[in-house]
């Protein structure tokens, strides 16, 4: 079976190298918040050109932490897309603060800046800008939207780490950047795990606070905080990862490429880049009227197809808000398919899934 995403192949390419950095964790006796998760800090701030990173337990940890830093809780309204992955939401109502949802633009899957203007309130503190699938959101409108209405801006990188908005790593342009290391993320850590990142050195330091009960230096709680804290094996593998990282974005924009080219002559809507944009391809979707007959298809072929996302977050139970009219959002959520894409997938099975779409079509 040709998986959308495959953890495994992306770790093999690098098994010596983690391997022996698993062993020195082990035989070092620091587990937790030790040197090297202070030395990946300092190594991921630096590859994506922001003044601090602090790890944490989760890419969902790193959106709640990011909200309480920012001091946005109960009575807070944040502008989210609905069309993303639920921890975006659940983050939001884990803080205390209410999401309200925007559409997305049509072809670019994020946020529709034009629609979040209307949204906006008296009760509105926040963004949370999700660069989806690997690409970056509107960000000139957003931080020109942010910046008028002072409101914070949150990005959500979950899906794009090493991606770009005119020639500048997404996470360093609002106030905070979230970050993902679930296994089959861009950088994939072995469990999970996350980061935040940031250029002020005091937001920083309440990060870091956050993260460990609000404790200072003495262990004393300055503040109410949470347990989320990224462990020393996650953050030795992720140190070697980080140095490999800009290749495998780098495989994932070829391989992203041969689709474009094999399947532009289908009658698919294919991924559009956005102009400034370096898109990484953490995912790579397509949009067709046929996907329940296109995925039997494709598992008949021993190839697994995804879909990112069926139900769009404000029509699930726990977080529904009552009739919100997203039209864009829920035709993406009627017509989005995954096709597999990933570090370590080789020729032949990128021939196979092309195959397979050609013989669905050509039939």
């Amino acid at each position: 079976m040709i998986y959308c995403a495959n953890p495994h192949a992306q770790y093999l390419p690098h098994r010596d190298q983690i391997t022996e950095a698993i062993q020195k964790v082990l035989d070092s006796g620091s587990y937790i918040l030790g040197e090297e998760v202070s030395t990946f800090e300092k190594e991921f701030a630096q590859y994506l050109g922001a003044s601090f990173a602090v790890g944490c337990g989760s890419g969902t940890d790193a959106l709640v932490l990011a909200l309480k830093a920012l001091d946005i809780g109960s009575g807070d309204e944040v502008i989210v897309p609905s069309h993303t992955a639920v921890p975006t939401v659940a983050a939001v109502v884990m803080a205390g603060a209410t999401p309200v949802y925007v559409d997305i633009e049509p072809n670019y899957y994020t946020l529709d800046a034009n629609k979040v203007e209307a949204a906006c309130s008296a009760r509105t503190r926040a963004i949370i800008a999700v660069h989806l699938y690997g690409q970056a959101a509107a960000m000139d409108d957003l931080i020109h939207i942010a910046q008028v209405r002072g409101l914070r801006l949150i990005e959500d990188c979950a899906q794009a780490a090493g991606a770009e908005w005119r020639g500048q790593k997404l996470g360093t342009m609002g106030d905070i950047g979230c970050f993902s290391f679930f296994p089959t993320k861009n950088l994939g850590a072995m469990g999970d795990g996350g980061a935040l990142v940031c250029s002020d050195e005091s937001l920083a330091a309440r990060l870091r606070r956050l993260r460990q009960y609000g404790w200072d230096e003495q262990r004393t709680s300055r503040e109410a905080g949470i347990n989320s804290r990224l462990d020393e094996l996650q953050a030795a593998i992720l140190r070697v990862k980080l140095h490999h990282l800009t290749a495998d974005n780098n495989q994932r924009r070829v391989l992203a490429k041969n689709y474009s080219d094999a399947l532009r002559d289908y009658p698919l809507e294919m991924p559009t880049e956005r102009d400034g944009a370096l898109h990484v391809y953490h995912l790579y979707v397509v949009q067709t009227a046929e996907r329940c007959a296109m995925i039997e298809h494709l598992k008949g072929a021993a190839i697994h197809a995804g879909i990112h996302y069926p139900v769009p977050v404000h029509r699930m139970e726990a977080y529904s808000q009552g009739d919100i009219s997203l039209p864009v959002t829920d035709c993406a959520a009627n017509s989005v398919l995954t096709l597999p894409l990933f570090p370590g997938m080789d020729q032949a099975d990128q021939g196979r899934v092309i195959s397979a779409m050609g013989a669905y079509f050509d039939k």
